[in-house]
């Protein structure tokens, strides 16, 4: 695995939890964890679980049955395409890439490599998702009219956040278009079974330099009256876009890293002829649902034995987090990779999304509708 801090941590304890609670999972041995920092690497090695690391992720390529990059974006391409054509199967952060050329080539290589692929969508295992979808397949909402999506968080408001490389665009690709963005235009496309054609977007950033930790230099801190080293932020704080589905639904989607009071609030809301649905990541065991009538919107808990996943975990009403979709999400790609077989979300569905956030952000630089 490469990387090791907030992705690294949930997907070791998923590779922890699959045992415990998946034993018909396939046995893994979490062996080579990589990294830059050789001590860092070290410390993160005894907490997650790993065998040994190394600095340089070919000698962990050359090594391992399947591989996850879970670093910065630009680090997905290179790593992914190598491990590709030595034929080990991939799981990849989200977004694919930081640029729609470095995507389009890592689906290349898995197109010719043959073997299963994974984009780190982890939303589309929470179970009250996986049984929206049901609804939707089964035609309980009708027609599709309308698709609405939002993604809130708040941690740049303060203008004297730390620079990250998630304010890079050479880095990161974008900003919340691509890190908050890619989640909800995925999630949506999944529920519909649906890809979006055109879009019309709008991009803003709403503070242009910020420190860097622990450096001198540049502008001055307003506390210690010392001056500070600043870095350019060169991606957006905040999106919003229209989106025209290929069947003809009406999609509206927004993100942000500056929505004050919002830390991590992923919703989506699904209109149809017949009924309508709302799910909410902040309470991910409910799903608000409409059923052709008038008399308003049920919550529905998902957490029985029928519902998706429920079954290895605990009696009804005892409610499932955030942590257990990578579970789920890393059951169903090992078993796979074990398996032989076809998995989904893969590299080309991921490409599908990259293509979106690259039209989203082609529109918001020429002011008009952009085809996918």
């Amino acid at each position: 695995m490469l990387g090791y801090r907030f992705m690294g941590k949930a997907h070791s304890n998923a590779f922890a939890r699959l045992p415990m609670f998946f034993p018909e999972a396939p046995e893994i041995e979490r062996d080579i964890l990589v990294g830059r920092d050789e001590e860092a690497l070290a410390d993160a090695a005894d907490r997650l679980g790993f065998s040994r690391t190394t600095t340089d992720w070919q000698e962990a390529i050359d090594a391992v049955d399947v591989f996850y990059n879970v670093g910065p974006n630009h680090v997905h391409a290179e790593p992914a395409i190598a491990a590709l054509e030595a034929g080990v199967p991939v799981l990849c952060e989200k977004p694919l890439a930081a640029t729609t050329d470095d995507a389009e080539r890592m689906a290349a290589a898995a197109d010719d490599a043959d073997v299963p692929t994974a984009i780190a969508f982890n939303y589309r295992y929470v179970p009250a998702i996986r049984y929206a979808k049901e609804l939707i397949d089964d035609g309980v909402l009708g027609e599709i009219h309308h698709v609405r999506a939002t993604y809130l968080q708040d941690w740049l408001v303060d203008p004297q956040a730390p620079w990250s490389w998630r304010n890079s665009e050479e880095l990161a690709g974008s900003g919340a278009l691509g890190d908050l963005g890619a989640h909800s235009i995925d999630l949506a496309q999944f529920l519909l079974g649906d890809r979006i054609e055109r879009v019309s977007g709008h991009l803003h950033t709403f503070v242009d330099e910020r420190p860097v930790p622990g450096e001198g230099g540049g502008g001055l801190d307003a506390e210690s009256q010392e001056s500070v080293e600043t870095r350019e932020v060169t991606v957006d704080d905040a999106y919003s876009a229209q989106a025209v589905f290929e069947g003809g639904a009406m999609g509206t989607f927004e993100a942000s890293r500056f929505a004050n009071g919002r830390k991590n609030a992923h919703t989506i809301e699904v209109n149809g002829s017949e009924g309508s649905l709302r799910f909410d990541l902040e309470r991910l065991n409910e799903l608000e649902v409409l059923r052709g009538d008038d008399r308003g919107f049920e919550t529905v808990l998902v957490t029985d034995p029928d519902d998706p996943y429920i079954d290895h975990w605990w009696p009804p009403g005892h409610t499932i987090g955030w942590e257990h979709t990578f579970v789920h999400e890393d059951y169903e790609f090992l078993t796979a990779v074990a398996e032989g077989s076809e998995y989904h979300p893969n590299f080309q569905d991921g490409l599908a999304v990259q293509r979106v956030l690259d039209a989203i952000s082609r529109s918001d630089e020429t002011d008009r509708w952009t085809e996918i």
